[in-house]
């Protein structure tokens, strides 16, 4: 294989870098992925509401926001931490805090979305599943900045493979037999193509072309769209923990999203209490 046909990744994870003796390093791709992510989250939801789309009065959004924000971060470290660090967590219990090191699952960010969403619904007396689905239409402009970050930071890499538009990731483990980098897959690439642009599409024109859809049928095409394109994409994608029954963390954890999903299709049929 010659390795010099392949683009080599350079790119660093800071956008600005700070001078020495400034109290944080710089300005970093992932945290730039995340504010955008949800400022044109914040855009759509705001855009929903003057369309009469939307069960959020004025202001709504930006509280909304404050508990996705609690609900992205802590669930997304919480799931890390317990879904693929588990033997290292129980040594070591403070890891849950020790968010330099980096460390977040998307699975477990979107439990402690779903939660949030919850307590807010709760709260403010709007129905739980009319704010899910609008918010499953938004979510994967975030899915997208994060996987374009994890490019960007040259992590989360692929399987090797000779595909013209195979990456070198330096920092990506050697050939066991040859102890050369090799090329590998953009999985990062395809999973940000898959989970965000093209379910963002899909999303965004059912509940355009749908203005009575609800009781969470877009929820669930959120989790049946975003569970079938994680489970394949995984194929491309170098597991970053131990198998569990032959799949990667990333199928595995993806099956009762699936299920979830299903249920509330089922739910939403005519007749079961839901609405077209």
């Amino acid at each position: 294989m010659n390795s010099l046909a392949y683009w080599t990744h350079d790119l660093g994870p800071f956008i600005v870098r700070f001078p020495e003796g400034f109290p944080v390093e710089g300005i970093r791709f992932y945290g730039v992925a995340y504010l955008l992510g949800f400022a044109i989250g914040i855009a759509l939801l705001i855009l929903y509401r003057k369309k009469d789309r939307s069960p959020l009065k004025v202001g709504e959004e930006l509280d909304l926001l404050t508990y996705l924000l609690v609900g992205v971060i802590a669930g997304g470290r919480i799931g890390y931490v317990l879904l693929y660090d588990w033997q290292e967590f129980i040594q070591d219990p403070l890891l849950l805090f020790a968010v330099w090191k980096g460390g977040m699952a998307s699975h477990g960010g979107m439990i402690g979305v779903i939660l949030a969403t919850w307590i807010f619904s709760r709260r403010r007396r709007i129905r739980f599943l009319a704010v899910t689905d609008m918010l499953a239409t938004a979510a994967p402009v975030g899915l997208f900045f994060g996987r374009i970050a994890n490019f960007v930071n040259g992590e989360l890499w692929g399987r090797p493979s000779t595909v013209p538009w195979a990456v070198i990731f330096p920092e990506s483990p050697p050939d066991p037999i040859t102890g050369e980098i090799v090329p590998r897959h953009p999985s990062q690439l395809y999973q940000a193509f898959g989970e965000g642009i093209l379910l963002f599409a899909w999303l965004q024109w059912r509940f355009w072309r749908n203005p009575n859809l609800s009781n969470g049928r877009l929820s669930a095409e959120f989790l049946i769209g975003y569970g079938i394109i994680r489970f394949c994409t995984e194929f491309v994608r170098e597991p970053d923990a131990p198998l569990i029954l032959g799949l990667t963390r990333g199928q595995f954890y993806s099956l009762p999203l699936l299920l979830v999903g299903g249920y509330l299709i089922f739910r939403a049929r005519p007749g079961k209490g839901g609405k077209r």
